[in-house]
């Protein structure tokens, strides 16, 4: 027997004994403290915690294991689905492995790109092949592989039950996955020894992921891992985060400690307000006596653009977008929108270069009102600051009766942002900075529609007088007879 076959029947009955000790395996896989993991030298104490936990509960499982892990940001988690994955994959025979999270975005660019990362650093890479739906034995591609789903109600058959011996089935990101999807896997751990494993951010109080905490508590495994815990969190930015939010902040409780928060989702608009709000046609005669308003937000980064947005009463007329546009030339397309739109008011974010452009249309005679998102809110019990305030009544606006455009940007910026409350109970909305460290853009196409409800913006006469005795909407509509037209949107 040649050297080569003789390691490698060493290393298949190596990894044989490691079938029930996860921990083991991933102490053993990879070449801790040398090339690539040169400064590591193993797992972190909760990872090492779960790993023991999931070993332990298969010798002893009369049933499925289960467990359920709430964290804050950047713990590693997505580090531990990997091994687990390459564990099971390498110690038990024609596994059925299905991976999911919250989002496809999520699935493809963390969650299994984070496998492809470990796979080539384990011992045995050279038995698997890693694509970008797939992680495959190679000897046995139709019948020992895992699969990356993104989940769908239309096609929760995926996750339905099979007669595997071996079933491991892992949610990444659990709060936003449908409750169905829940249902349905249930029906996969009906096998002795099959593993459920889900992980996230616990970003709402309600759903099945809470549930693994409360209801569901005796059928789950529990864990809340708090990121000043974990080695491999961003201490200076989580400091960050407690000096800007608050200790006892529903962001702090969601992204540092691992709890969850007092709002029932941190999601501050969800997608069927938006979807309907697309969807909605609004009839001509109820907008067109109302005053059309500008907002504008101005780009502070280099990826970042600078929109100039149109509404009337409940409807957005018109978009403009650009990138790398220096202030001067922004202002004089702000100040021809101006005039096309006849604007009542225009309303520019003020902060970073924003004050740059409003400097230049204050010189060129325009009304301008310069707004700071940072500021106090007009009702500042309530708010914890004008972007907060302002975004709660886009929100409203949309609710009840606003019409968007099918802007796919600004339905990506509308559902970005997430929100919780102070410890004096102020709706504080995530800043722009942070929902980039999670991979989001900046809702810039968002925030100047939100703008526009920096202030209430009351009709106007052509002469600029107001006449409420009248009605000044009726005034308005008047004044504005045979410039009410439908538009694009």
């Amino acid at each position: 027997m040649n050297k080569a076959v003789e390691h490698e029947n060493q290393l298949i009955d190596a990894i044989a004994q490691l079938v029930y000790d996860p921990l083991g395996f991933v102490y053993f896989i990879f070449s801790w403290g040398e090339g690539q993991l040169k400064d590591q030298t193993g797992p972190d104490v909760w990872q090492a915690d779960i790993l023991r936990q999931l070993g332990d509960g298969l010798i002893t499982a009369q049933e499925a294991v289960q467990i359920a892990t709430a964290s804050g940001h950047g713990v590693g988690k997505t580090t531990v689905i990997a091994w687990i994955i390459l564990w099971f994959m390498s110690t038990r025979p024609h596994p059925q492995v299905v991976v999911t999270a919250n989002t496809s975005t999520q699935l493809s660019t963390k969650t299994w790109r984070e496998l492809a990362k470990w796979h080539k650093l384990s011992l045995n890479s050279h038995w698997f092949s890693w694509t970008a739906t797939k992680f495959y034995k190679k000897s046995d591609p139709e019948t020992w592989f895992s699969s990356a789903i993104p989940w769908s109600k239309e096609r929760s058959e995926a996750f339905a039950g099979t007669h595997e011996e071996h079933v491991l089935v892992i949610f990444d990101e659990s709060s936003m996955i449908d409750d169905a999807i829940w249902e349905v896997t249930e029906g996969a751990m009906t096998t002795q020894g099959a593993v459920w494993l889900v992980f996230g951010n616990p970003t709402r109080n309600t759903g099945r992921f809470k549930e693994c905490f409360n209801r569901y508590r005796h059928r789950w495994l529990t864990r809340q891992i708090d990121s000043r815990t974990a080695k491999m969190a961003n201490k200076k930015q989580i400091d960050q985060w407690i000096e800007d939010y608050g200790e006892d902040s529903d962001f702090v409780r969601v992204r540092v400690k691992g709890q969850f928060p007092r709002a029932s989702s941190m999601q501050f608009i969800d997608q069927d307000a938006v979807d309907q709000s697309v969807s909605r046609r609004v009839p001509l005669d109820s907008y067109c006596g109302m005053p059309i308003i500008i907002g504008v937000d101005v780009a502070r980064f280099g990826d970042d653009q600078s929109v100039i947005l149109v509404r009337q009463g409940l409807k957005v007329l018109n978009i403009q977008k650009f990138r790398e546009i220096d202030t001067m030339t922004l202002s004089s397309l702000v100040a021809q929108a101006q005039d096309k739109w006849v604007a009542r008011a225009t309303f520019v974010d003020v902060i970073g270069i924003g004050s740059g452009v409003v400097d230049r249309l204050i010189q060129m005679g325009r009304n301008v009102i310069p707004v700071t998102a940072g500021a106090r809110a007009a009702d500042h019990h309530k708010y914890f600051n004008k972007r907060a305030e302002m975004w709660s009544l886009m929100r409203d606006w949309l609710m009840s009766g606003g019409q968007i455009p099918d802007d796919q940007e600004l339905i990506n910026d509308l559902i970005a942002p997430e929100y919780g409350f102070t410890g004096s109970e102020q709706l504080q909305l995530e800043k722009k900075e942070d929902m980039k460290s999670r991979g989001m853009a900046s809702p810039d196409v968002a925030d100047s529609l939100a703008m526009t409800f920096a202030l209430p913006v009351a009709p106007q006469l052509m002469d600029g007088e107001y006449d409420y005795a009248r009605g000044a909407e009726d005034v308005y509509a008047e004044a504005h007879s045979g410039r009410c037209e439908e538009t694009g949107y």
